[in-house]
C-alpha cells in the first residue's frame, strides 16, 4: 500500500510523507499512534480527490491550545487572558478556513485521527458547529461565538472528578448526576471568568437540553433551547458517537448520522437536523461498501440531496474482483440497490 496524503503527529509534526510505501514497521507505528484509519492510493482510488474541513495543521495548533486552555484552567481555576486570546485567533482561523472550503458534503472521517479525546473533541465539536452555522448564513460575529462556545461546551468538566469521568463501567445514578452539573459548572465558571457573548454562554448551559424536553441542566423545550444550545447538541452527540471510547469502539457516520435522523424533533431541533444531513457526509468519500446486490465498491461522491446515496466505484461482484465501473445510487435505475454495510479494511 502506498499513503495517499501526508500523516501528522498530534503537534502538527510530519509523521509519513504522502507516497511512501506501508511497510510492516510503518503500519505497525500507525497503529501504535492510535489512527483510526488512513487514506491509501491503488487503482480503484485512481483520482480520488480527499478534502479536510481545515487544514490538519490549524487543527493540531487548535487542539494544542485547548489543552493549554483546559489545563490552565484545572490548575489554577483561571484561564489567561493570553490563553483566551489565542483560542479566539484559532477559532477565527478555523472559520476563515471553512468559509473558503468549497466541499459541498464533508467527509467527518478527516477529523478523527487521534486518542486525546476530550482536546480533540472539542476542537471537532467547534468546527462541526461553525458547518452548521455557515449553513445558516449567520454572520462572521455570530461564528466566533458559536466557535468559542463550542470549543469550551465541555469546560465544566474540569469540576467533575476524574474518577467519575474516567470510569469504564456503567455509572451510578449518584455519578450520572454529577456529570449532569457540567454544563451548569461551565456557564457560571466562564459568566465569572471572561467577557464572553451570553448567546456563547448559553451554548455551554444548554447543550444537554433535549428540543422535547427532558435535557438538563433546566429541561428546556424546543425554541427555549438556545440556538448556539441546539446547534452545540448535534454536534456533540455525532463526534462522541464517532469516536473510540475506553468502554466502546466507535459508530460509523451513516449510523450515527440515521440516530440523529431517528431523533430529530425529540432530542434534535428538526430543521437543524435537515441542514446537518445535507452538510457532513453518512459515507465520507473512500469509504469501502457492499451493497444490497451483492456488488462492493468504494465511495467517490457524495450529494447533499441524497445523502444515503452516494456515487460508487464497484470493484467487486460477490467477492470477484471485477474490471471498475461507477454507478450512482441517486441514479432512478439503481433505486432498488441499498448499502448494507461498511466494509472494515483494517490495516494488518
Amino acid at each position: 500500500m502506498v499513503l495517499g496524503n501526508n500523516l501528522l503527529g498530534k503537534n502538527g509534526e510530519l509523521v509519513l510523507a504522502h507516497d511512501v510505501t506501508l511497510t510492516t514497521d510503518f503500519i505497525h507505528r500507525i497503529k501504535q499512534l492510535n489512527y483510526n484509519g488512513i487514506y491509501v492510493e491503488d487503482a480503484i482510488s485512481r483520482d480520488l480527490e480527499i478534502a479536510s474541513i481545515i487544514d490538519d495543521r490549524v487543527k493540531a495548533k487548535t487542539v494544542s491550545c485547548i489543552k493549554d486552555v483546559f489545563i490552565c484552567a484545572e490548575k489554577t481555576n483561571t484561564i489567561t487572558k493570553q490563553k483566551f486570546t489565542e483560542m479566539q485567533n484559532q477559532i477565527e482561523t478555523i472559520i476563515d478556513e471553512i468559509l473558503n472550503n468549497k466541499s459541498t458534503m464533508i467527509n467527518m472521517i478527516d477529523l478523527k485521527v487521534f486518542d486525546d479525546y476530550t482536546y480533540f473533541h472539542s476542537v471537532n465539536v467547534a468546527v462541526l458547529s461553525i458547518v452548521l452555522g455557515v449553513s445558516m448564513g449567520l454572520k462572521k460575529q455570530a461564528l466566533s461565538d458559536l466557535g468559542i462556545g463550542a470549543i469550551l461546551h465541555d469546560i465544566g468538566k474540569i469540576f467533575i472528578s476524574k474518577q467519575i469521568l474516567c470510569k469504564n463501567g456503567m455509572l451510578t445514578d449518584d455519578e450520572f448526576g454529577a456529570i449532569k452539573k457540567h454544563s451548569q459548572y461551565g456557564y457560571d465558571y466562564i459568566k465569572k471568568e471572561f467577557n464572553m457573548s451570553h448567546s456563547a454562554r448559553l451554548g455551554i448551559l444548554d447543550h444537554h437540553e433535549k428540543y422535547e424536553g427532558g435535557g438538563y441542566p433546566n429541561s428546556s423545550i424546543g425554541d427555549e433551547i438556545s440556538l448556539f444550545g441546539r446547534i452545540i447538541s448535534i454536534a456533540d452527540v455525532y463526534d462522541a458517537m464517532t469516536s473510540d471510547r475506553s468502554y466502546r469502539k466507535a459508530i460509523i457516520p451513516s449510523e450515527v448520522i440515521e440516530y440523529i435522523m431517528g431523533n430529530s424533533e425529540t432530542i434534535f431541533d428538526p430543521e437543524l437536523v435537515d441542514i446537518f444531513i445535507k452538510k457532513i457526509a453518512p459515507y465520507p468519500t473512500g469509504t469501502c461498501v457492499e451493497l444490497s446486490n451483492g456488488l462492493t465498491g468504494i465511495v467517490i461522491e457524495n450529494y447533499e440531496n441524497y445523502c444515503m446515496r452516494p456515487k460508487i466505484r464497484i470493484y467487486k461482484d460477490k467477492k470477484k474482483d471485477i474490471e471498475m465501473y461507477d454507478i450512482n445510487l441517486a441514479d432512478k435505475d439503481f433505486l432498488n440497490v441499498t448499502i448494507t454495510k461498511v466494509v472494515d479494511l483494517s490495516l494488518t
